[in-house]
C-alpha cells in the first residue's frame, strides 16, 4: 500500500489493486491510531484518531480531493498512485 502523503507525524495511505472495495477511500496511522476516511464526503468509516489529526486529515481531504479520486482511479485499474502534497 503506497503511501500518497506524509504530514505533522500523519501517514495517507491508498491499496492499489483491481476492483478495491467502494467508496473511496483513504487508509490514515497516527501513532497507534487507524482510521478509514470515505474521500468523497469525509465519513469516517472505520477506526479513530485524534481530534486534531482528524481535523487535520479533513482540511487535506478538502483541498486535495481532485487528486485522490484522480489516484482511486488509479488504483482500481491497478496502477500505482502518484504522491500528495502535504499539508503545511
Amino acid at each position: 500500500m503506497p503511501t500518497l502523503s506524509m504530514f505533522f507525524g500523519i501517514i495517507i495511505r491508498m491499496y492499489y489493486a483491481p476492483k478495491e472495495h467502494n467508496p473511496p477511500h483513504i487508509h490514515i496511522y497516527y501513532q497507534d491510531f487507524t482510521a478509514v476516511i470515505n474521500i468523497t464526503n469525509c465519513e469516517l468509516l472505520e477506526g479513530e484518531l485524534p481530534s486534531r489529526q482528524s481535523r487535520l486529515v479533513l482540511a487535506w481531504i478538502e483541498i486535495h480531493k481532485d487528486e485522490l479520486l484522480a489516484d482511486w482511479k488509479l488504483c482500481q485499474n491497478g496502477e500505482k498512485p502518484f504522491a500528495i502534497d502535504p499539508l503545511k
